[in-house]
């Protein structure tokens, strides 16, 4: 009798327990939602993460408090996102770089982009885009290539830093085309850019949204892009392909990360809510003002199927360019 009187009480006590972990998810959110961008403000993520963060914030009710934490290609703000509490209040916006290239770059990587996050879905993908500064005598890829061919090891290269998807772009170049050409590390896109600017450096394979307001203003050069197809932002801009070096291709995605453990319908209501977001034709218009493109995943797993396949492309690159990072 007794021990039937404490199996019902257990049993009670879970129902309650359920019951209330069930109403909290189901008010969720009742407070702010922090979103970490592990890249300083101006950059391709920045950009993306605060045009997204707007409606997000809209549609859930409550602020989505953009907090930058740039460093070390992107890895500080990415370790910071993985260690949170996993209650849907803190979340990332993980790219590329931090979740495929980090894990094959830095041996002494504090996070793992499979174990330690719940994927959402991705929201936007943005081709690379091959500026120079416009005081280079170069009008085309073909003109550059010839340029720094005829000068090795004299012209130099920005980079958001080094590991990051910009430093790589460059070096798949560098090999595809056998180029001799100094890499710049920079903290971000957006020194990146401002070195090129001012002419500290020649050249930057930069994201889209970070470079396009300067091509198109003519402020930098604009001579390739990386993608398979040429930008609809840049129409009369050549692919790096057509150019002369067919097969070549490099993107950035851009995606929502949790913490792992962070509660599946917790998990479910984002991942309905940013789908919407970035199908949706405002946001489309506002991504391709940008020179980017929506995207999104079926399912939240298929964001972590993208991330294992990407890891084992970007592995071999990384291998051959010898990149370590500590």
């Amino acid at each position: 009798m007794a021990l039937s009187i404490r199996i019902t009480a257990l049993a009670s006590a879970f129902l309650a327990v359920t019951t209330v972990t069930a109403l909290a998810q189901d008010k969720y959110p009742n407070k702010p939602v922090r979103l970490i961008v592990a890249f300083p403000p101006g950059g391709s993520t920045d950009i993306i993460a605060r045009l997204v963060g707007q409606r997000l914030s809209e549609r859930l009710g409550q602020q989505v408090i953009i907090d930058n934490r740039g460093g070390a290609g992107g890895t500080i703000g990415t370790e910071l996102a993985a260690r949170a509490n996993p209650d849907g209040y803190t979340l990332t916006m993980g790219t590329t770089s931090t979740h495929v290239i980090a894990p094959a770059a830095y041996p002494k990587l504090t996070y793992d982009p499979i174990k330690d996050f719940a994927p959402i879905t991705l929201v936007a993908s943005t081709p690379y885009l091959l500026v120079l500064n416009p005081g280079v005598k170069a009008s085309s890829l073909k003109e550059f290539v010839a340029l720094v061919k005829s000068q090795p090891g004299k012209l130099n290269y920005a980079s958001a830093g080094t590991g990051s998807t910009t430093h790589l772009a460059m070096e798949m170049l560098k090999s595809t085309a056998g180029l001799d050409i100094v890499h710049v590390p920079y903290n971000g896109n957006g020194p990146a850019g401002a070195a090129v600017l001012g002419g500290q450096v020649q050249a930057l394979f930069g994201s889209m949204p970070a470079v396009l307001p300067q091509a198109k203003s003519g402020k930098l050069r604009p001579i390739a892009v990386g993608t398979a197809k040429r930008s609809s932002a840049l129409p009369d801009v050549p692919t790096v392909a057509e150019s002369g070096y067919p097969g070549f291709e490099v993107s950035l995605w851009l995606g929502f990360f949790a913490p792992r453990g962070t509660p599946i319908e917790i998990i479910n209501r984002l991942h309905s809510e940013l789908a919407r977001i970035a199908l949706s034709p405002e946001m489309k218009e506002q991504f391709e003002r940008n020179g980017a493109e929506p995207a999104t995943n079926a399912s939240s797993l298929d964001l972590q199927r993208l991330v294992r396949a990407e890891i084992d492309k970007y592995s071999k690159v990384i291998k051959a360019a010898n990149i370590k990072l500590d």
